[in-house]
């Protein structure tokens, strides 16, 4: 890769190789990657929040699993992706502090899987691997000429999925 975009948190971008995509800190929010492996168009949503539709200011749609995954895809389909080859990975969902209450409001990261999840799948998007949950917050970085994701988090050793 000659140059990697950085996506921000509750952001989005897209890309063709020699560049890739990386996003930094994935604590409860998800780093949602869809790619073409023909084209090798990519794209990296950086998402917050689960759905737009509960949050009065819902403005940013890149904030929110069902509004940014719509929006990466069209701005994939400009640079040559097809919608009917694309593929997914996720990674990020944390549940990052511990929490004595079982309420729905303290299980962002759960929360933002299960809704990146069920988003793809109502797209009909595949998802080929994963790396979510658990405690730990996580940076990523894709290359689109390899479709390979790497996962690094603070002790310990780089995931590549």
């Amino acid at each position: 890769m000659d140059e990697l975009i950085k996506v921000g948190m509750a952001d989005l971008n897209v890309c063709l190789p020699p560049k890739g995509l990386t996003t930094l800190g994935l604590g409860s929010c998800v780093g949602i990657i869809l790619y073409d492996p023909i084209t090798k168009v990519s794209g990296l949503a950086h998402i917050m929040l689960p759905d737009s539709t509960k949050i009065k200011n819902n403005s940013n749609i890149a904030k929110f699993a069902d509004t940014a995954v719509d929006k990466m895809i069209d701005d994939m389909c400009l640079l040559g992706a097809k919608r009917n080859r694309l593929i997914g990975k996720l990674a990020g969902g944390a549940q990052m502090f511990s929490f004595n209450s079982a309420s729905d409001l303290m299980r962002v990261g759960e929360r933002n899987i299960i809704a990146a999840r069920e988003k793809l799948k109502d797209l009909g998007i595949r998802i080929i691997s994963e790396d979510t949950g658990n405690n730990y917050g996580r940076t990523i970085e894709f290359n689109p000429e390899t479709g390979e994701l790497s996962i690094r988090t603070i002790g310990k050793p780089i995931i590549i999925i």
